[in-house]
């Protein structure tokens, strides 16, 4: 569900999305569908709510992939991470929705996300998600 808020600082009207929703990713062509190569995504302000507490936690996203027919487009990925903000779920439903949105998205060759939560209560959280073979032309840039 989208939601109208008000102009910010003047400029155009600012839509919030009240819950995540994989249909604002969006996929552009990839120029180069002949060669193999990493893309990287890192998100350092990922923002979520504890389902208990109603808390916020916070990540920092690594997402790579090896894209196939289509690249994921940059800006429909910001709004897709940000409709988390006000989204109740753990960390590891978090991590593990967000790579499944984007392989439904772009359908790349391989793809990897790691979710470095903040500590909270003194343990932090990492997870990883892993699908497809990264190609072995393709160095694995961890």
């Amino acid at each position: 569900m989208i939601k109208k808020s008000k102009p910010l600082l003047g400029k155009k009207t600012v839509y919030q999305l009240n819950k995540p929703d994989h249909k604002i990713l969006q996929a552009v062509v990839n120029p180069h569908p002949d060669t193999d190569y990493v893309a990287r995504f890192t998100c350092p302000e990922f923002t979520s709510l504890c389902p208990v507490t109603g808390q916020p936690d916070f990540a920092e996203f690594v997402i790579d992939y090896v894209p196939s027919a289509s690249l994921l487009e940059s800006k429909s990925l910001k709004l897709y991470l940000f409709s988390y903000r006000n989204h109740g779920a753990f960390h590891e439903d978090c991590t593990v929705q967000v790579a499944k949105d984007i392989t439904k998205c772009i359908k790349p060759k391989w793809l990897r996300i790691a979710g470095y939560w903040n500590p909270r209560g003194g343990i932090p959280i990492d997870v990883f998600f892993e699908v497809g073979k990264l190609p072995k032309n393709v160095v694995d840039p961890q």
